[in-house]
């Protein structure tokens, strides 16, 4: 009860105070996850009792987090006008998963090719929470801003199909037919889209058209879309599908159709999302973290720094090439893809299908990949950000500065 009251009390005065806070080192990821690590160790908060929700918060948040993420991506403008973010989600990020499977087969020789692979996928995504310095600071211009956003809200989605497959094949049972195998797979990554089009599509039309007879209000839109990230992630999982993959889908579809008429989308993301996501550090920092560092090795440090300082810039940095992204901005770029909620989340979703040895290596290096990269994000967040503001505003008239196309 103490451990409970304490986290009250300093969640409210980190709200008091996040504005000032905003612009130190100090940000709610960090102070979440050391929190809970403090809890944790001094028997405020029992990790026993920690594991029992946490991956029932951990399903619940990825769920609405991929649903409402997607959802404030309009496809077409993406498409038309997005070259930035459409270069690192398309070209980035399966450079990035490449690159980090031969970076961990090389620095890890025991694991095999497929779990290395798998460990570059849950390395790849990013997290724009652990970056709200940047995101949000208006020293830097609004494009970069915006393709950040953009890139950290799709790539977690983009991502998971890899994840799944990798998971997949680390977990293949060989006593298992080849053609059960690939039916499940199939039905896996087909009948989750089918199911969260469907939804999708269907739940913005269904509001749009509420919204015309004047038969809801504001109030009442927040609750049916969740209840279609819900319904689509539970209809997937009903046909065979992955119900994550369905509800990613679903946000994109249904982002589509309302085009921006469902604020309830984006004011979650800065209210009840915060939230939930601060939950989920609270208890990855509570019931993982401890464990996670006992069980860092230089192997798997040297790992997740090579993905933090060199796999993700060089991707990053390849992926814009031919662009209008000046060298400063691609480092930028490069050093700004923050692991975050997702690397921990799809660390845990492919948990328990996965052989133990490999699972458990698979999870410790994740947990340490988010600490390790809050803490190095969290600290050059603010800094970085002025410092990159000045430089493209020394330049004048540049592509940074022009234009809405993110």
């Amino acid at each position: 009860m103490i451990g409970l009251v304490i986290i009250s009390f300093v969640a409210a005065a980190y709200c008091l105070m996040a504005v000032r806070l905003s612009r130190t080192v100090i940000t709610a990821p960090i102070l979440f996850l050391a929190m809970g690590v403090v809890l944790s160790e001094t028997g405020l908060l029992p990790a026993g009792e920690i594991h029992d929700v946490l991956h029932l918060v951990a399903e619940v948040a990825l769920i609405v987090l991929l649903f409402l993420d997607a959802a404030q991506i309009d496809l077409r403008t993406l498409k038309r006008r997005h070259v930035w973010p459409q270069r690192m989600l398309l070209v980035g990020l399966p450079l990035a998963i490449l690159f980090g499977t031969f970076s961990a087969w090389s620095l890890m020789p025991d694991w095999p090719l497929l779990t290395a692979a798998l460990a570059a996928a849950i390395l790849s995504p990013t997290d724009a929470a652990l970056g709200q310095p940047v995101v949000t600071n208006p020293d830097v211009p609004l494009r970069p801003r915006r393709a950040l956003i953009v890139e950290s809200g799709l790539n977690d989605g983009l991502a998971l199909p890899a994840i799944l497959l990798f998971a997949a094949l680390v977990s293949h049972d060989m006593s298992q037919s080849s053609t059960g195998w690939l039916i499940f797979g199939a039905k896996q990554l087909v009948l989750g889209p089918v199911a969260g089009i469907a939804v999708g599509l269907l739940g913005g039309w269904a509001l749009l058209r509420a919204k015309t007879l004047s038969s809801t209000s504001e109030a009442y839109e927040g609750i049916a879309a969740i209840a279609m990230a819900a319904g689509a992630y539970f209809l997937s999982d009903l046909i065979g599908g992955n119900g994550f993959i369905s509800a990613f889908v679903a946000g994109l579809c249904f982002g589509s159709v309302v085009k921006g008429q469902c604020k309830f989308v984006y004011e979650f993301t800065e209210g009840d999302g915060q939230i939930l996501a601060w939950a989920a550090f609270l208890l990855i920092g509570a019931g993982l973290v401890p464990e996670a560092i006992a069980h860092l090795t230089w192997p798997m440090l040297a790992l997740i720094l090579v993905s933090l300082f060199v796999v993700r810039p060089l991707a990053i940095w390849l992926s814009l090439m031919g662009t209008d992204a000046s060298g400063t901005t691609r480092l930028f770029f490069g050093w700004f893809g923050p692991r975050g909620l997702a690397t921990a989340l799809f660390a845990l979703l492919v948990l328990e299908t996965l052989p133990h040895r490999a699972g458990d290596q698979i999870l410790y290096l994740a947990i340490n990949a988010v600490w390790i990269s809050a803490l190095l994000h969290g600290v050059s967040a603010a800094p970085a950000a002025r410092w990159y503001g000045r430089r493209i505003a020394a330049k004048g008239d540049c592509p940074e500065t022009q234009g809405q196309d993110e």
